[in-house]
C-alpha cells in the first residue's frame, strides 16, 4: 500500500514548479528568446563578492573535516554565534547561539517549528492570504490542520476580524510571512502590533501560547526605506524561519535556521521539541561548508538594484496598461489582478505566448496572477508587448 497524502503531494506537484519545468522544456525546445518566465523566485543576481570569497577560501581549506564534516546538529556554534551577533546588532534582539537551530533552508525550518508545535490532527494553524502554496502541505505533512484567513485583495493586508474568529482552542500558530510571497507586501509595524494584541488576547482566552510563526526569507529585500520590524519585540511569542536563499542568492545550497528567542513561553522546551521534529524529519545537520559560509558572511547584505529597475519597470509599465496591483515594498515578486478576474485563464493565455504567470489560486488568490521579477530586464522588456496585447484582447 502507498501513503494516499504523499502519492497526492508527489502526483499534484507545486504550481509553480510545474510552470517553471515547462518554461525550461520550452526554452529547450525552442530557444530562451521565446520564454519569459516569471514563475520561480530564483535569483538572477550572483552571490555577494564576500560570499563567493567565503567559498573559495573555505574549498582550500587544508583540512576537509573542517569544511565538509559533521557539525552537531543545531549547527557549528561558531555560525550560530555569528548569526546571533549580527541580530544582536541590528535588532537589539539579545539571543544567544542556543536560541538558533540551522537547518537546509527555510522550509525545513517550518517543517520542524510545525512537528513540535503539533499536538494531534487536530492541531490548528492559520496563514493569512495570500500565502506560500507549501504552508499547506508542511502543516498537513506535520499531522496537523490548515486554516486561511481570507485575501484583503485592496492591500493584501491581514483581516484581524477573519482571523480572529478562526482562532480556536486547537489553534496553535499563525504564519506570517513578511516580506510577503506572493505580493510583496510588506506588514506596517502598526498592523503587526495590533496582530499582537489579539494573539495575546486570543492566547489568553485559550489557555495557552498562541505562537506566530513568521517566515522571513525575503527580510533584506525591501525598497524605499521600508521597515521589516523584528517581530519577538512586538510579539514575545514569536517563532522566527529564515533562509539566505534570497538574500545572499544561494537558493540552491540551501541554508537557515529556526530562532526560538528566550521571550518565547517555554522557550527551551520549544527549541528541543523543534530540534527533535527535524531529528525525525532525517535532519543530521545543516550543510557543513554553507554554515561555515554563514558564519563569515552573516552581516553581508544583498544588492538590491537590478530588482528595484525591474520593480519599478513592470510596476509602472503594467499599471499604464489598466492592470491593478499593490505596489510592493519587498521581495521580488508582483500579484496582478488578472484582467478577466481569473488568474488561471489569464496564466493559460499568457502561457501561450511563452509569458509564465503564476496563478494566484494556490496562493489564496484565484483572481490575481504572480510575477516573479528576479530576472533580467531583458526578459521585462520582451514580456511588456505580450502584457499589452493580452489586456487589449481579454
Amino acid at each position: 500500500m502507498i501513503n494516499p497524502k504523499a502519492y497526492r503531494w508527489g502526483a499534484e506537484p507545486s504550481c509553480i514548479r510545474e510552470l517553471y519545468h515547462y518554461g525550461r522544456d520550452l526554452a529547450r525546445t525552442h530557444g530562451e528568446e521565446v520564454v519569459c518566465d516569471f514563475s520561480l523566485g530564483n535569483p538572477m543576481t550572483p552571490p555577494p563578492p564576500a560570499v563567493l570569497d567565503a567559498f573559495r577560501r573555505f574549498a582550500d581549506h587544508p583540512d576537509p573535516r573542517e569544511v565538509h564534516g559533521y557539525t552537531v546538529a543545531g549547527g557549528d556554534p561558531s555560525a550560530r554565534w555569528a548569526i546571533a551577533c549580527d541580530l544582536n546588532a541590528r535588532f537589539g534582539a539579545s539571543v544567544g547561539a542556543e536560541d538558533l537551530f540551522l537547518t537546509a533552508g527555510a522550509c525545513p525550518a517550518l517543517v520542524a517549528v510545525f512537528g513540535a508545535l503539533t499536538l494531534s490532527p487536530k492541531s490548528e494553524f492559520i496563514a493569512v492570504a495570500p500565502y506560500f502554496p507549501e504552508y499547506r502541505t508542511l502543516v498537513e505533512a506535520a499531522g496537523a490542520t490548515f486554516k486561511a484567513v481570507p485575501v484583503k485583495v485592496d492591500d493584501f493586508g491581514i483581516d484581524l476580524p477573519s482571523l480572529a474568529a478562526l482562532i480556536t482552542p486547537l489553534t496553535q500558530g499563525v504564519i506570517l510571512n513578511s516580506p510577503n510571497n506572493p505580493s510583496g507586501v510588506v506588514y506596517a509595524r502598526e498592523t503587526l502590533c495590533a496582530l499582537a494584541s489579539l494573539l495575546t488576547e486570543k492566547s489568553r482566552e485559550v489557555g495557552h501560547p498562541i505562537y506566530l510563526i513568521c517566515d522571513e526569507p525575503y527580510r533584506e529585500l525591501v525598497y524605499d526605506g521600508t521597515e521589516v520590524p523584528y517581530l519577538p519585540h512586538i510579539y514575545p511569542d514569536t517563532v522566527v524561519c529564515y533562509s539566505y536563499s534570497k538574500s545572499l542568492s544561494l537558493p540552491g545550497d540551501r541554508i537557515g535556521y529556526v530562532l526560538v528567542p528566550p521571550t518565547a513561553t517555554d522557550a527551551r522546551a520549544l527549541y528541543l521539541a523543534v530540534a527533535g521534529a527535524a531529528r525525525a524529519s532525517g535532519h543530521v545537520c545543516a550543510p557543513a561548508l554553507l554554515q561555515r559560509v554563514v558564519a563569515a558572511c552573516a552581516s553581508v547584505r544583498p544588492d538590491l538594484t537590478a530588482y528595484e529597475r525591474n520593480r519599478r519597470l513592470l510596476y509602472d509599465t503594467l499599471t499604464s496598461y489598466g492592470y491593478r496591483c499593490v505596489y510592493p515594498n519587498g521581495a521580488f515578486y508582483l500579484l496582478v489582478e488578472a484582467p478577466e478576474g481569473d488568474g488561471k485563464a489569464f496564466s493559460d493565455r499568457a502561457r501561450k505566448e511563452g509569458l509564465l504567470a503564476v496563478p494566484g489560486v494556490d496562493f489564496g488568490c484565484p483572481t490575481h496572477v504572480r510575477l516573479s521579477y528576479c530576472v533580467s530586464e531583458d526578459t521585462v522588456r520582451r514580456a511588456l508587448p505580450i502584457f499589452r496585447r493580452l489586456i487589449e484582447t481579454k
